[in-house]
């Protein structure tokens, strides 16, 4: 039985035991919390097989750490391989028990039992590598390390990268966000994400993890508070050289001071079970729009209000017109709604007469026009400004097919929570097509400059160039193109698929301020050809965008076209995009895409007839819609692409730089992502205030982190993201990816249909559910809010070891 157990323990099963239950074993009478003064550690290296070559490396590495930095987290060791320690008193003096090895049973009842009473007193245990083969029959014990290895484990030391996702805890701060280091890597049965806090994980497209591979959220390392005290688990450290690694001990060192209690540290953050995911709004009442209109955005203020904004699609019993001999075409209200922490309470604020209220339908019937954004001055709760991105239903020509886009000034009555629509101020208005759908953008967003960045859409329509490039110059409507983006955002001269950057005086006009893409007097190609609004070209449907304020970086997200399939004639299958963006800029559509992957030209005569590639590094418009500079800016790289295959597709390159666009040769760089039916929504990059008093708010383990995610809540993206600073404005990948599915819930009563998110300065994160319809609102389209429940670091100050260590 004993070999059994020991085979199986091994090969990382569990195998059956029959027979009935033990007697519980008496708990051992132990201080709370375990330790004195001077801290110590004990180092256990028992194993059911032969000893590890491990054992002599770990021992003389974790004595040494524990000589390291300053006095006041210095401790001592003691190793031994005698389980009988686990049921005498003196464990109780111990701050922290490392399992240096494992493999099989090791423990007997009586000592199993004396390990739970120190954790159960408060004690600290670090497993290393082979620790989790260890009690293959114990559920505790499971619990205490968190997953359990498969038989499937690849042999041998391979070398890979391990993605550092947490960059506060002490075990982690210290080291490179992409570690690349050779070791025995372990599968797991089950990753314990999400019932752990990890804060490592190794990526496995750089080595091979064999059968029982985990995919893309492959834990390394984790810790998280366990029955009364606190467990770190590494799955590295699995062969002799790692203990001699500079990083892997810094690794240790961290984890070991957290342990023994000689630092604080949040192993909470990513539990999933410490998030409360809140509806704050109700349906609306039948034929109103008391609650919600259509969720098209949202924006917090200082003091705490969610200000959320609908399209102009009412619910299903609300009139559309689509006749454009009827003058109410598209009629539609744009709603501003104000939620209230205070009061739990739900205002109309008012509403604007929008174009945009088609309904569905094909591209030339359905609409994406209305009230697109909505931003606060930031002075919002002295002056009362608010600045809406719309579509007045007053200036469209019914004739032509043509409208207006605007960004106006409003005044808040801030006693009454109502909108003074006299009040308005039009700062800027540019035409726009509404013969044809779709992509009309709308986020708007303050740097710490107060300029204000507006994300303008191209509301082309793909489907003339089989949902590629959306270059087909000839068809028209009354001379105006409706299917050739190289008129809007190719276009210099333009201001549709733009991210614009203005900067709003206090008369309600606007100044440019200096590094946007043109100054608007370029003498170029004979001058009159550029916009000086423009601080990015080249974006398809920028429907969310954000700056973050810390080093005034703008982050956008926007939908590609339509076709599912790359094209070794045309392109790229349709790519949604996200990009890091700390300078001007052309981010390629529509002639390139992703990672400066190129489309084939068309024009006249012969839209059908494919001419040669872009070349996204001297690029020419060349349409004849185009009014702006043919010699444009080149493309520039972006740092996250998918598309139905998955996340980040790149191909092999010819001697032109060309892609081979075969699907058999497609590699993908970013396997978190998938896309599908995809839209992405741009999220904020989190930033955490140490000095607010709110028990709900986030805590410093996503500090940093961009938050990207898509509509829709399949395979898509709804991650938390960190960029390399080095890299990120370059085109540079994610380093680390966490997934945020289970904490912005998805699913029927979930956040299905994810249309905005931001935080609040409660800390806690604000989301729009559109609903289960489109151009509409219905019962499922809410508010909702997502706090934190996990409380403080641990161990509490007056639990460290030593105070003078905080």
């Amino acid at each position: 039985m004993a070999a059994t157990a020991v085979t199986a323990a091994l090969l990382g099963g569990a195998p059956a035991v029959a027979g009935t239950a033990p007697e519980p074993s008496p708990r051992l009478d132990l201080p709370s919390p375990p330790g004195g003064e001077q801290v110590r550690v004990l180092v256990f290296h028992a194993s059911a097989g032969a000893e590890p070559p491990t054992v002599d490396a770990g021992i003389a590495a974790i004595e040494k750490i524990g000589q390291q930095g300053p006095a006041a987290e210095h401790f001592t060791i003691e190793a031994t391989d005698d389980a009988s320690v686990f049921t005498k008193p003196r464990l109780g003096t111990f701050h922290a028990v490392v399992f240096l090895t494992g493999g099989g049973d090791v423990l007997d009842p009586d000592q199993e039992a004396g390990l739970e009473s120190y954790m159960k007193a408060g004690g600290g245990f670090l497993g290393i590598h082979d620790a989790a083969r260890t009690e293959p029959y114990s559920d505790w014990f499971t619990g205490l390390i968190g997953a359990r290895p498969t038989a499937t484990t690849p042999a041998g030391t391979q070398r890979a990268t391990v993605e550092v996702g947490d960059r506060t805890h002490p075990a982690t701060k210290d080291l490179p966000v992409q570690w690349k280091r050779p070791d025995r890597w372990l599968n797991w049965q089950t990753s314990p994400s999400g019932a752990v806090h990890t804060i490592a994980r190794v990526r496995e497209s750089t080595y091979q993890p064999g059968a029982g591979a985990n995919g893309w959220d492959h834990p390394v390392s984790w810790c998280r508070d366990y029955d009364g005290g606190r467990s770190f688990y590494t799955g590295m450290g699995g062969t002799a050289a790692s203990f001699q690694e500079a990083d892997f001990r810094t690794h240790l060192r961290g984890a070991l001071l957290w342990t023994t209690r000689l630092a604080r540290a949040d192993c909470q953050s990513t539990i999933t079970a410490n998030y409360r995911a809140e509806r704050v709004t109700s349906p609306n009442q039948p034929g109103q729009s008391d609650q919600i209109g259509e969720p098209h955005g949202l924006v917090t203020a200082k003091d705490g209000r969610v200000f959320y904004i609908g399209r102009g699609g009412g619910d299903a019993s609300a009139p559309v017109v689509t006749d454009w001999n009827d003058p109410g075409v598209g009629k539609g209200e744009g709603t501003v709604h104000i939620w209230d922490p205070k009061t739990k309470k739900v205002t109309l604020a008012g509403s604007v007469t929008v174009f945009g209220n088609k309904g569905g339908g094909d591209e030339l019937v359905k609409n994406e026009e209305g009230l697109l954004g909505i931003e606060l001055d930031p002075g919002f709760l002295s002056n009362g400004w608010i600045y809406l991105h719309y579509t007045p239903h007053s200036r469209i020509d019914r004739d032509a097919h043509m409208a207006e886009r605007r960004v106006s000034r409003f005044t808040l009555n801030q006693k009454t929570n109502k909108l003074d629509l006299s009040s308005e101020k039009v700062l800027l208005a540019w035409p726009v097509q509404i013969h044809s759908c779709c992509h009309a953008g709308g986020g708007m967003a303050w740097d710490s400059r107060n300029n204000l960045y507006i994300a303008t859409g191209d509301n082309n329509s793909s489907q003339f160039s089989d949902g590629y490039s959306g270059n087909n110059p000839a068809p028209n409507y009354k001379g105006v193109s409706f299917a050739d983006a190289r008129r809007t955002a190719g276009n210099t001269h333009n201001l549709n698929g733009k991210i614009l950057r203005i900067h709003p005086e206090q008369d309600g006009t606007y100044t440019l301020p200096e590094g946007n893409l043109f100054t608007g007097k370029e003498t170029d190609e004979g001058g009159g050809k550029t916009r000086g609004e423009i601080y990015v070209m080249g974006v398809r449907n920028p429907s969310r965008i954000s700056v973050d304020k810390k080093t005034d970086t703008l982050y956008a997200g926007w939908v590609g076209p339509d076709a599912v399939t790359p094209s070794t004639t045309w392109g790229p299958a349709k790519y949604d995009t996200f990009a890091v963006i700390t300078h001007a800029s052309n981010r390629g559509w529509p002639f390139c895409m992703g990672n400066k992957q190129p489309y084939r030209d068309r024009n006249l005569p012969d839209p059908a007839k494919p001419l040669g590639w872009y070349d996204c590094d001297h690029l020419k418009n060349e349409s004849p819609n185009n009014d702006g500079l043919v010699a444009i800016p080149p493309a520039e790289a972006n740092n996250i692409w998918y598309s139905p295959q998955g996340g980040g597709p790149d191909y092999p390159r010819d001697a032109n730089g060309i892609p081979s666009y075969q699907l058999s040769e497609q590699k993908l760089l970013l396997p978190w992502l998938k896309g599908g039916g995809q839209a992405a929504m741009d999220g904020p990059v989190y930033r955490f205030d140490a000095d607010s008093a709110s028990k709900d708010t986030w805590p410093a383990y996503w500090d940093g982190k961009w938050f990207v995610g898509d509509f829709y809540d399949g395979d898509q993206p709804r991650h938390a993201v960190v960029m390399d600073p080095k890299t990120a404005g370059s085109g540079g990948l994610p380093a680390h990816a966490e997934s945020l599915d289970k904490i912005v819930p998805v699913g029927a009563d979930g956040i299905r249909n994810l249309m905005g998110w931001t935080f609040g300065p409660d800390g806690a994160l604000y989301v729009l559910d559109y609903g289960r319809g489109f151009f509409t609102s219905d019962p499922k389209s809410a508010l909702w809010r997502i706090s934190y429940q996990g409380g403080e670091p641990t161990p509490l100050p007056q639990q460290l070891a030593r105070k003078a260590a905080r």
